[in-house]
């Protein structure tokens, strides 16, 4: 099974709904792969996102992490390329072919695969202007989107779930990122919202891991919380739908 990770935002959460997806699965068995296509914000030598997660995991040997490309600079893929290098290291970023094909190794040996994409839904990832969305439909994946509750998460949700549905993922996972321990009455009317967007899109709810789940100072507390939030998202897992003309998406692997 493949799964890309999205999000309405930045910092919405992504990485830490990554962790417990990887966590549920890996609490079934399996052996799961996490991919980054690009991380940025990251020195050579420094831990990025997928590394977090090994660590927040406990560097399971069941548990495979792997990066397309990284680049220093904290900011869209392309846009870090071309900060750091110009025209030409934006041309060298892996093209959509090359992360399909990445992909669709790993899922060869791996019975989970979780793509985290950098960014929302719409960023792009090369300098012709392909984007996660793009990847997501190249895969065949289910497509599971994490959003926040506070303020303004409504229009970017409701944006973000018709640019999903228009291309054709029709049963995606909408997941909410964090939700704080002393919600706010604003923090508990976006959650009902949420909800109802998503079922209104016909999407799988799911509530996600609590804020400042992977803040604790000890290890084994970390993964306890990761793997109880996992249990949440099993039915992320469940029924995974295909996905409206994945085969004729652009930049399939072929």
């Amino acid at each position: 099974m493949i799964l890309v990770v999205t999000g309405t935002d930045t910092d919405v959460g992504k990485t830490v709904v990554t962790a417990a997806l990887a966590a549920c699965a890996l609490g079934t068995g399996a052996r799961v792969a996490i991919y980054k296509p690009t991380q940025t914000g990251v020195e050579p030598g420094q831990g990025g996102d997928v590394h977090s997660i090994g660590d927040w995991l406990g560097n399971s040997p069941a548990l495979t992490l792997e990066e397309g490309a990284r680049l220093a600079d904290p900011m869209a893929p392309v846009d870090a390329a071309l900060h750091a290098g110009g025209i030409a290291a934006a041309e060298a970023l892996p093209t959509l072919a090359d992360h399909v094909r990445r992909v669709q190794g790993l899922a060869l040996e791996h019975g989970v695969v979780i793509v985290e994409g950098a960014g929302g839904l719409l960023v792009s990832l090369t300098l012709t202007g392909e984007t996660i969305a793009d990847m997501a439909r190249a895969l065949g994946a289910r497509l599971v989107v994490v959003t926040r509750p506070d303020l303004g998460t409504l229009n970017h949700t409701a944006l973000t779930l018709e640019a999903a549905v228009s291309r054709g993922f029709a049963d995606g996972v909408l997941v909410l990122g964090s939700f704080p321990a002393e919600p706010t009455a604003l923090h508990e009317r976006n959650r009902t919202n949420l909800r109802e967007l998503a079922e209104r899109n016909r999407w799988t709810w799911v509530p996600g891991p609590p804020a400042a789940a992977v803040a604790a100072a000890e290890k084994e507390t970390t993964q306890r919380i990761l793997h109880a939030a996992g249990r949440k998202l099993a039915p992320v897992f469940d029924d995974q739908p295909a996905v409206a003309h994945a085969a004729s998406s652009p930049g399939a692997a072929g």
